[in-house]
């Protein structure tokens, strides 16, 4: 039985990303990402609703079928369906999974897609790519904020670092109810990530100060933060706000840095900002003046390293 990890973060994945051969045909669909560039930092959780509820490999394929309103999940000749199946193990198998830290999918799948599954009518004509997973939505439903995202959208480097942020913010905040939770606590968690909150939404940012600053109970406090800090981290940061954010604390340096260090940093966010250099540039510009002119709040900032440099995840955009 799989418990939360505060060492090594957990990501369920599909089985037939890891080249299990669980799919319809008897095949797989190996992620060379997922098996090279991401086993060395996470633990993986294999899953295959389908083999699970007892198909075997090769199999009928199944598909999402609209009938009389409801969709069905169902073989293609209709002489198969495991649609009740299916739910009540995504609805028991789900409920296992509060350990988890993120969530990789199998995208199209009738049980794991995320988004876009393609839905058929009755007579099997047609379809509208409408559809969710059974499995991806009792998954999505039971954790709102859990990160979830298909292995394929992980091509787009945006989507990547959005996805491996919220990861690694999400296994951080759990890590920090597991040592017991105070208001020091919360507050200090805040302060860690304004700036990487700021880099993806200054207004649900300023909101959350005001939040922690009430007087509500201690709990609901608690919760309340968590939805807009992990809303906050699933809007995509721009290269506007993080120009906005890189200026803040460029701001820290002022009375530190000479003509010619001050004109190199303000070039390098404006190179960034214009889409000439990635985000990495100034962000090890501003490490390097950290070094030469400590600062412990700057030094504390997650947004200077949501995630390890090893992942690669802020050299491309």
């Amino acid at each position: 039985m799989h418990s939360f990890n505060p060492q090594r973060i957990q990501i369920g994945i599909s089985s037939c990303l890891l080249g299990q051969q669980v799919r319809f045909d008897g095949g797989h669909k190996n992620s060379a990402y997922c098996q090279q560039e991401l086993a060395p930092h996470f633990d993986f959780v294999p899953v295959c609703p389908e083999m699970a509820i007892g198909l075997g490999a090769p199999r009928k394929s199944i598909r999402q079928v609209r009938i009389d309103g409801e969709i069905r999940i169902r073989s293609g000749d209709g002489s198969v369906d495991v649609t009740d199946a299916l739910k009540a193990f995504s609805e028991k198998k789900t409920a296992e999974l509060g350990f988890l830290g993120g969530y990789l999918l199998c995208a199209k799948s009738p049980s794991c897609g995320m988004e876009r599954v393609t839905v058929y009518k009755a007579d099997g004509s047609g379809g509208s790519k409408e559809g969710i997973g059974v499995f991806a939505r009792a998954l999505m439903e039971r954790f709102p904020h859990l990160p979830v995202e298909e292995e394929g959208r992980l091509h787009d480097m945006v989507i990547r670092e959005n996805f491996f942020t919220r990861i690694y913010a999400y296994h951080d905040w759990h890590c920090m109810r597991l040592e017991g939770l105070t208001r020091k606590r919360l507050t200090d968690f805040h302060a860690r990530y304004k700036y990487l909150l700021m880099s993806h939404s200054p207004a649900i940012y300023r909101k959350l100060g005001p939040l922690l600053a009430g007087e509500g109970e201690l709990e609901a406090v608690a919760d309340a933060y968590f939805d807009g800090f992990m809303t906050a981290l699933e809007q995509k940061a721009s290269r506007r706000n993080h120009t906005s954010t890189l200026q803040h604390i460029q701001g820290y340096f002022k009375k530190f840095l000479s003509g010619s260090q001050k004109a190199e940093l303000t070039d390098a966010i404006l190179a960034y900002r214009q889409g000439l250099t990635p985000l990495l540039v100034p962000i090890t510009l501003i490490r390097h003046y950290l070094r030469e002119h400590p600062n412990p709040y700057i030094a504390m900032q997650v947004y200077l390293e949501p995630h390890p440099q090893a992942l690669r995840l802020r050299y491309a955009y």
